[in-house]
């Protein structure tokens, strides 16, 4: 980036727009900065910049009112979206509403520097897009941690396309909630959303389910009826547990995906339909591939683009406030007072190994719900089978006696040059287990560990770590 090109700051928190003046200055941008967008709209009648960066809630007009009224006047001019709010109702608007990018606090500022050079080399490729204003709700999904934030940017991305979908997970993960929020925030979100379950269905009513049947196709088949395709017709189908369908009847849906038609069950008409495919599964359709028993076509022609949802124990950090979430809504729906959980509670429960994911964490606190006597929520007031499990997790200080100990022992075999042995194998510990919690994002694993981008990318170098996945498609810089 040259000298004379220029970025305007907007935050109403002063120590942000300093550090991001600095931290620009440093690499010979000028900079303007800003208290709310209001003087922002104000100033650009007389003047543009190359790039604005943008908190998304200050006082007066919003982030998202000020991008919406660029879109319409500078079409061209990037905006990067900043938000402490990391949810997906923030991500999906930022991306829809026009942002070059959607950057969640607390951010590192060498990856937000590397934004703003990215937003102006791009400008030109920028368009206008028209804000999609929704009224405000309940968050669609729950979830602060680095792996959901990546769900978000996908979800953000995707919004105003139509291509297929395969979301892995394990059971109770939010598969389901995950492909409505794609169907919600897409060009069918008007029309019908079907999901079907693939382990639901007996394998000999499956065809009949997905693509109907005519009027006597089978005894019982006492009327023509519409299959799930049909019903989705405009819209989205959602197959969960893909990975069950059976031989037969993966045949039959590669033909629909190729073609856009079927045969209904005892029909010789075929039926055209337009239809989005979002698929899930918790198994390895791989290796359902490589073992024969799923199509490989199939799972190419599935696997366009593939969302993975962390486990709940790979987002611990989000644990408190789904508890609370999920509290508040078994209180409303059977018309008690909420419980509220002991800060010692939470911890107990960010603790645990949590199996059945999210779905078990919500049946938990319909349980509490229900059995606590007070409306404080103690530990011991948790599910007998929560009280008794061996898999939580330990407190963290463990760790430390385990160093001493080997320590120790090493000290004892007269070894030496301790440091050039732990330091190396603490570091490569921490950003692989950084990278597990964030999906392989590596700007996100270099805030988790409190370094910089280009520090952990340095880092991994001077390791010799062999890194799969990840950011490999950013530009690294320094």
């Amino acid at each position: 980036m040259s000298r004379s090109e220029t970025v305007w700051i907007v935050d109403d928190d002063r120590s942000i727009r300093w550090v991001l003046e600095k931290a620009l200055q440093q690499e010979g941008m000028n900079t303007q900065s800003f208290e709310n967008a209001d003087g922002v709209l104000s100033r650009l009648n007389r003047q543009q910049p190359d790039v604005i960066i943008s908190d998304i809630r200050m006082p007066g007009a919003s982030g998202l009112e000020m991008l919406a009224q660029i879109r319409e006047q500078h079409p061209r001019l990037p905006v990067i979206i900043m938000t402490a709010h990391s949810d997906l109702d923030s991500a999906v608007a930022s991306y829809q509403g026009g942002a070059f990018e959607y950057l969640p606090k607390p951010f590192d500022v060498d990856e937000a520097v590397s934004l703003v050079k990215r937003a102006n080399q791009h400008a030109q490729e920028q368009q206008g897009v028209k804000i999609i204003e929704e009224k405000p709700r309940t968050p669609e999904i729950i979830g602060e941690a680095p792996a959901m934030q990546e769900v978000f940017r996908a979800i953000g991305r995707l919004s105003h396309s139509n291509i297929t979908v395969l979301i892995n997970g394990e059971s109770g993960t939010g598969k389901e909630l995950v492909a409505h929020a794609l169907h919600r925030h897409s060009p069918r979100k008007t029309s019908p959303f079907i999901a079907l379950n693939m382990a639901a269905i007996p394998k000999d009513l499956m065809e009949s389910e997905l693509f109907g049947h005519e009027k006597g196709a089978f005894t019982g088949a006492a009327a023509q009826r519409r299959g799930r395709f049909e019903q989705a017709d405009g819209g989205t189908l959602f197959l969960d547990e893909i990975g069950d369908m059976p031989a037969e009847t993966q045949t039959r849906l590669l033909r629909v995906l190729a073609d856009g038609e079927f045969y209904r069950v005892g029909g010789h008409t075929p039926v055209k339909v337009d239809v989005r495919i979002i698929a899930a599964t918790h198994q390895d359709l791989e290796g359902l591939v490589q073992a024969g028993k799923f199509r490989e076509d199939l799972f190419h022609r599935l696997n366009v683009i593939r969302i993975h949802i962390p486990r709940l124990s790979d987002r611990r950090e989000d644990i408190p406030t789904l508890a609370r979430h999920f509290l508040a809504r078994a209180a409303q729906e059977l018309s008690v007072d909420p419980k509220f959980l002991k800060p010692e509670t939470e911890d107990y429960l960010s603790r645990l190994p949590w199996p059945g994911n999210v779905r078990q964490l919500e049946n938990t606190c319909r349980w509490i719900t229900v059995m606590a006597s007070g409306r404080e929520v103690l530990v011991e007031d948790l599910p007998p089978e929560l009280l008794n499990q061996t898999g939580v997790a330990q407190p963290a200080v463990t760790w430390e006696q385990g160093l001493r100990n080997w320590a120790d022992q090493a000290l004892a075999r007269g070894q030496s040059n301790l440091l050039d042995e732990a330091v190396p194998a603490f570091e490569r510990i921490m950003i692989e287990t950084a990278l597990k919690h964030t999906a392989g994002r590596r700007r996100d694993a270099a805030l988790l560990l409190g370094w910089g981008r280009n520090t952990l990318t340095r880092k991994i170098k001077e390791l010799d770590m062999r890194i799969d996945g990840g950011d490999d498609d950013e530009s690294e810089e320094g």
